[in-house]
């Protein structure tokens, strides 16, 4: 299951459109999905219907799940990002020159697209119930697409000392204590939250809004950070970090 070159060069609008379809109610309405509540509050609901919590508690534990995943997410991303480099990260074409070896790679061998399902979790709870299934299922088999894709492409050109790291680094759950020995390199941070622009914004505005319990002002500002990182991506030159 590998991504084809097209897939990896416009990975960002693909997942651009995934999300878009996900908050779109039109393409479910057909199927009887489209009920108007977000899954925001359908998870918040089920849980007060355990009669373990009322819904308040219940709108307070889907919430700070959802901010705990979206900062951990985040936080992956831009760790991954200051050690991959930045342009390399934003570029559209796959690369296999030096092995990274450090940071969160250390631990796992795709810490940026692990970092996007954590994501996911904060985003998809501003859609309705089928939306949400479908980001996650269509992103899943996305990534694991790109994944894929990669993982071929790194051992076509780097043999056996992918081979190596492959062997030693899980693919998607991090092991606690770093499976390989720090390669040296040295993060690049102002860079990474350049090139991180919509996950950290996203966040940051999930952390300071998310309490207001509104999902449209949320799903606004969404849009605006995600807008805001496509011209922060344009504005990054590649080779220059």
């Amino acid at each position: 299951m590998r991504a084809t070159r097209f897939e990896f060069r416009y990975r960002v609008a693909i997942i651009g459109v995934i999300y878009a379809l996900g908050f779109a109610a039109f393409w479910y309405f057909p199927l009887g999905l489209a009920t108007g509540q977000t899954t925001w509050l359908i998870l918040s609901s089920l849980l007060a219907g355990t009669h373990w919590l009322t819904l308040n508690t219940a709108t307070l534990f889907v919430t700070i799940i959802a901010l705990v995943c979206g900062v951990a997410g985040t936080a992956l991303r831009v760790w991954g990002t200051a050690h991959l480099g930045a342009t390399t990260m934003t570029g559209s074409e796959m690369l296999a020159g030096q092995m990274v070896v450090s940071g969160p790679y250390r631990h796992l061998r795709n810490p940026l697209y692990v970092g996007l399902w954590l994501l996911s979790v904060p985003i998809s709870i501003l859609m309705p119930v089928a939306g949400a299934i479908f980001v996650f299922l269509m992103l899943s088999v996305f990534l694991l697409r790109i994944i894929g894709g990669e993982e071929s492409h790194l051992s076509e050109k780097l043999g056996g000392t992918y081979h190596s790291y492959r062997s030693r680094v899980p693919r998607l759950f991090p092991t606690p204590v770093a499976a390989v020995s720090h390669s040296g390199l040295r993060p690049r941070w102002i860079q990474a939250l350049m090139a991180e622009a919509f996950p950290v914004g996203f966040t940051v505005c999930f952390a300071f809004l998310a309490w207001s319990y509104n999902a449209r002002l949320l799903t606004r500002y969404l849009i605006v950070c995600f807008g805001f990182s496509l011209v922060v991506r344009a504005l990054m030159k590649p080779g220059k970090e």
